[in-house]
């Protein structure tokens, strides 16, 4: 059995192959090392998943690609975790970047943006992600991401700046005070999964000025910042992976058209796509 992990802040989606039978499809919540210890992340696979746990030893090969996952130290900490649940399995932990670039790029040249509950970029050789300068996290970066999109609302809502009918709609969806959001962003964990589920009310009010204008900012944002951040970024096809790029594909197609940007794939979850790489080329690893 192989199994196959897409995990970003928010949820990780697990996919296990088995010979000649449906793929076994299930979700956890999100396996971020830099916000949860290994024996946190070890916890959470424990009591969300334990249609895996309970085939831990049949299963022989485990692919985890994860939010926070780039450096080594990171790498590790998931991969002990793993080896905790799962110890008679060969273990390999990748970024997410590295995963999404597989399910969109395949074996082809490419950029490969993630524009999730986080945002990040990379331009993929071929073989391996090329090293960049972003990834900043939601306090510097994610531009264009549900976090993004997520401060934006919220301070828009808190400071009076939303129109009137937007600010009485979402005052009915999030029935919020200052204090409740103060705190749960600045004394829990988890603040920027928190502040991405306010994304979600975006797409209600899409229609209208504000909403218009907000999308185009959060998604200008990201093509500027981080997609003409490589020089030739008109020479390679752009991909995208995540829930933002997913829902407002529209927008975010119009946008790219406007500056030159070739758009390929459009993928909300990326697991698929994933388990299909992982299986061809071991494929052609054993022929």
């Amino acid at each position: 059995m192989i199994l196959v992990a897409d995990s970003g802040s928010s949820k990780t989606d697990w996919l296990l192959a088995f010979p000649g039978q449906p793929h076994l499809k299930l979700s956890t919540s999100g396996l971020n090392p830099y916000f949860l210890s290994e024996k946190e992340i070890a916890r959470v696979i424990h009591e969300q998943a334990p249609e895996l746990t309970s085939r831990a030893a049949q299963i022989q090969e485990i692919y985890f690609f994860g939010a926070g996952c780039s450096s080594p130290d990171r790498r590790e900490m998931v991969s002990n975790a793993l080896s905790q649940l799962f110890p008679k399995a060969f273990i390999s932990v990748d970024s997410d970047l590295l995963g999404s670039a597989y399910a969109t790029c395949g074996h082809n040249k490419g950029l490969c943006c993630v524009l999730g509950t986080g945002s990040n970029i990379s331009f993929f050789d071929g073989e391996d992600v090329i090293d960049g300068k972003h990834g900043l996290g939601y306090v510097l970066g994610d531009e264009g991401s549900g976090t993004w999109f997520g401060k934006a609302l919220i301070a828009d809502y808190l400071y009076g700046n939303m129109p009137a009918d937007v600010h009485a709609a979402f005052r009915k969806a999030h029935p919020l005070s200052k204090e409740q959001v103060i705190q749960r962003v600045y004394m829990k964990a988890g603040a920027n999964s928190y502040l991405a589920s306010f994304a979600e009310f975006l797409s209600s009010i899409k229609d209208t000025a504000y909403g218009k204008n907000l999308i185009g900012t959060g998604l200008l944002e990201f093509i500027e910042t981080d997609i003409k951040s490589y020089p030739q970024y008109q020479d390679h096809v752009c991909h995208f992976v995540g829930s933002i790029a997913y829902f407002f594909s529209t927008e975010l197609k119009a946008l790219c058209a406007e500056h030159n940007i070739a758009v390929g794939k459009i993928i909300r979850h990326p697991i698929e796509d994933l388990m299909e790489f992982v299986l061809e080329r071991n494929h052609v690893a054993e022929s």
